[in-house]
């Protein structure tokens, strides 16, 4: 064994093993993980080819007095997006698209910044070097305006070559955290080990790492940092041991989401998540588990369709008798997107979660995590989670 258990007798995760041995019967019945349709690792090669033949397509354009455009598939529109409850949201292979064009000025600016960047993601593919998002919204962080721009048009360029972003040797910083029973070595040959005592970032580099060993009986992922702090200083990790815990710190950034399929794909262990009892915890959940309209086009790479929503439930703040004193009243955006995740294309698939969903929305109020320190400082390490873990409480 990679680690020695320190928690539970075997018996308290005979729930979660049978729920183990499901997905693997589900995933062997599918003929394992679904054909990678999506975008996948391109060679140094390809990816310089393809932005040759871009630059190709713009001297040809000018040579004909025509005005040169980018065309990249529209990702804001739901005609364009195709719900797989094997992958979640992915593109359709015909979608309409949207060019940007460099003889309008509204678009002409745009049009200069991703042709600026694609020289930089050249440049740095050909000398086999990497950069930061940040180190490239540095290099002229005037013109840029600001750092939301450089992302937006990173992910266009990864979208438009059809390619992962990582294959662009851009990568972002992490804000990720991971603590619990793993152990990995980075791509440079540095050997992390990870405790259920500390947390440690998430690399940079997910698909430079390798020799992941793990003995976990589940992995948990936690909405909110300050919720996997309390965990970490209640000893949830050991008690619970062998586990794996995992915090975007809100919405997941990239790093956070492929370690998460990384995860899941070595080891296929059951995924589950821990978010407020709030239509904002429920869309960080769903961007997990389907991913998101942004990110659409590498759907294959990034989503875990298997996660399983563990707490809060909206159904458990009636259950445990949590004081209405804690709950919030749900605002006009909250209802908003509440209702905007009810109409999406995966809810029909899961009859739970709308149930869940349609409790808030008809009691018109939300609760955070924390509501649940009313019951007792330590309630959500000591009897919350637990018991949720022993009994199957997951929808």
């Amino acid at each position: 064994m990679a680690f020695a258990p320190r928690g539970p007798e075997a018996s308290f995760f005979h729930v979660l093993d049978q729920h183990r041995a499901s997905l693997l019967a589900a995933l062997r019945r599918g003929g394992g993980e679904p054909a990678g349709r999506g975008t996948r690792l391109a060679s140094s090669s390809e990816v310089l080819a393809s932005i040759e033949n871009i630059v190709q397509d713009i001297i040809t354009s000018l040579a004909r007095n025509e005005a040169p455009a980018f065309t990249i598939e529209n990702r804001s529109s739901w005609e364009n997006i195709k719900f797989e409850d094997s992958v979640g949201l992915h593109m359709v292979s015909h979608c309409t698209t949207r060019k940007i064009k460099s003889d309008s000025p509204k678009s002409v600016k745009n049009f200069a910044l991703i042709l600026k960047i694609l020289s930089m993601i050249y440049k740095l593919v050909q000398s086999n070097t990497y950069a930061t998002k940040r180190d490239i919204y540095y290099t002229d962080s005037q013109l840029f305006g600001n750092q939301t721009v450089v992302d937006n048009i990173i992910n266009d360029i990864s979208c438009m070559l059809k390619v992962p972003r990582r294959s662009l040797h851009v990568l972002s910083t992490s804000k990720g955290l991971i603590a619990g029973n793993l152990r990995y070595i980075e791509e440079d040959g540095t050997k992390v080990t990870c405790t259920c005592a500390t947390a440690v970032a998430v690399p940079s580099n997910i698909q430079g790492i390798w020799n992941l060993i793990t003995d976990a009986k589940f992995l948990l992922i936690v909405e909110k940092d300050a919720t996997f702090q309390r965990l970490l200083d209640d000893n949830f990790c050991n008690k619970m041991s062998p586990c794996i815990m995992v915090t975007g710190k809100g919405v997941p950034d990239l790093n956070t989401r492929l370690l998460v399929k990384k995860l899941w794909d070595t080891f296929h262990i059951p995924v589950f998540t821990l978010v407020d009892a709030d239509p904002h915890g429920i869309e960080i959940m769903c961007i997990y588990k389907y991913g998101s309209m942004a990110m659409s086009f590498e759907a294959h790479n990034l989503t875990v369709p298997a996660i399983r929503w563990l707490g809060l439930l909206p159904s458990d703040i009636k259950r445990l008798n949590i004081p209405k004193g804690t709950l919030i009243p749900l605002t006009k955006r909250d209802q908003m997107k509440l209702d905007s995740i009810l109409k999406r294309p995966y809810v029909a698939c899961q009859p739970f979660w709308r149930k869940e969903m349609e409790i808030m929305a008809d009691s018109k109020m939300k609760a955070e995590i924390q509501a649940l320190s009313f019951l007792s400082s330590d309630y959500l390490s000591r009897v919350y989670l637990p018991n949720k873990l022993k009994f199957g409480g997951w929808i």
